[in-house]
């Protein structure tokens, strides 16, 4: 459902720890609707990018736009205005254990928001109904599965009724038929309600099944490999290492 405009913007951004340099001055847009998907080997900066694309980490240098605004220079009510634009749905799910789904899902709403208690709870009862867990309201993420879990995470970042919902390896721990089913609520919230995905990944089934377009993020080049739809990066992308990837072909290791 990609309708053209950007709604993200990344330009000459560098990531590092102290002097250690991670990514080196990368620039992408992200395309509103669409589903884009950050994937790469390990230690290449895909959760370190997802980290500064939310605002949790500062930019060494570059800048990185959402709606136009700078997310780390934005300060006050103009940064609680942007941060309202996007949920995020954490790899573990990062639910509050103590809490039941219905609680929270409700949480952002409390913190965010001036919505009387039962407001917050019928909004939270149709969140959980988008992603199938109505009937599961009352439990706690103890009693529901991996899968439910991180059903009700996204449910939890759709609380403002976000632009853009960054998800961090959603499919990770899920088997594949649980995995099959997630994916198919990214579709069909993307497809239905219009939302714009982040999604860091590295599981080629999901890849495949929901991503618009990717970017291949490279430890050695400190930046973006490769950028496409994964079947024209696999099919047509001569890099030794995005065929690896997209093959699941060994590499040989340096002695």
């Amino acid at each position: 459902m990609v309708t053209g405009s950007n709604i993200i913007e990344v330009r000459g951004l560098t990531a590092a720890y102290g002097d250690f340099v991670l990514l080196d001055k990368i620039s992408f847009d992200v395309r509103r609707g669409e589903v884009f998907v950050i994937i790469g080997g390990s230690g290449c900066g895909k959760s370190t990018l997802m980290k500064h694309l939310i605002g949790l980490l500062p930019p060494a240098a570059g800048e990185i736009l959402i709606d136009g605004q700078n997310i780390s220079t934005a300060t006050g009510a103009e940064k609680e205005a942007l941060i309202k634009k996007f949920g995020v749905m954490y790899q573990s799910g990062a639910l509050f254990g103590s809490l039941t789904l219905e609680e929270n899902v409700m949480l952002a709403m409390e913190e965010f928001t001036d919505l009387p208690a039962d407001a917050r709870q019928l909004v939270a009862r149709m969140k959980l109904s988008l992603v199938g867990l109505e009937r599961f309201a009352a439990h706690f993420p103890a009693e529901v599965s991996g899968g439910m879990q991180k059903r009700a995470a996204i449910a939890r970042a759709m609380a403002l009724d976000p632009a853009v919902l960054f998800l961090d390896e959603p499919s990770a721990g899920l088997d594949p038929v649980t995995s099959a089913g997630l994916d198919a609520l990214i579709l069909s919230l993307n497809h239905n309600l219009g939302v714009t995905f982040v999604i860091v990944s590295h599981e080629l089934a999901s890849i495949y099944a929901v991503a618009d377009r990717v970017i291949m993020l490279d430890s050695t080049k400190k930046g973006i490999l490769a950028e496409g739809s994964p079947a024209d990066l696999r099919d047509h992308d001569s890099d030794p290492g995005v065929h690896a990837f997209f093959h699941r072909e060994a590499r040989e290791v340096p002695a």
